[in-house]
């Protein structure tokens, strides 16, 4: 029996740290975000990596260039903090057609049970054209807690990621159909929008 036609993604991946952009240190961010989506999604994708300084304007300018890009999602790590040189929050909110506050508000409850200084975090998370723009933390690991979510010992979901609700609202804006392996981050939609899998031609 033939394998399943998933649709293929493009998906924008941003690491914002001026001093991994300098080379000072490698960064870990982009490595991060790749090797995630790629064990979560079943989807063929093309990744758009962007390691870049914390600037403003450059942010927002590489956000606008992947959606313009074709990115149906756009996930970018780092400067979500409350540094002087922290302004992802900023620069996202600037190219923002809809601003999306579940998300920076479920990631901050999640790494609320790691340390207590996650409602430190800004991240937010917006609309632009047809694509999903979602600022995540800075440390790998916390990367992967915010969109996977807490399980119990037994494996069984204690505390929803944020991923789950990704590709609804993917659907939602006009995007491609996101399917997820449901070992890594099981999606969540209404029945009405589950899509039943398309044969192999």
């Amino acid at each position: 029996m033939s394998e399943p036609v998933h649709d293929a993604v493009r998906i924008g991946i941003v690491s914002i740290s001026d001093r991994a952009s300098s080379g000072v240190y490698e960064d870990k961010g982009l490595p991060a975000l790749q090797d995630w989506l790629t064990r979560a999604l079943r989807n063929p994708i093309t990744f758009e990596p962007r390691l870049i300084p914390d600037e403003q304007a450059g942010i927002s300018a590489t956000l606008i260039e992947l959606v313009d890009a074709g990115c149906c999602l756009v996930l970018t790590t780092g400067g979500t903090g409350p540094a002087p040189r922290d302004v992802t929050p900023e620069a996202t909110l600037a190219v923002a057609d809809k601003e999306m506050p579940g998300f920076g508000e479920q990631m901050r409850q999640i790494s609320l049970a790691f340390v207590p200084t996650a409602i430190l975090s800004r991240q937010v998370a917006v609309i632009c054209g047809k694509s999903l723009i979602i600022n995540l933390p800075g440390q790998p690991k916390a990367i992967a807690e915010t969109l996977e979510g807490l399980k119990n010992p037994d494996g069984t979901q204690k505390v929803n990621g944020i991923f789950a609700a990704v590709p609804y609202c993917v659907d939602l804006i006009g995007g491609p159909y996101l399917e997820t392996d449901d070992s890594v981050c099981k999606a969540f939609r209404p029945k009405s929008a589950v899509r039943t899998a398309r044969p192999a031609a």
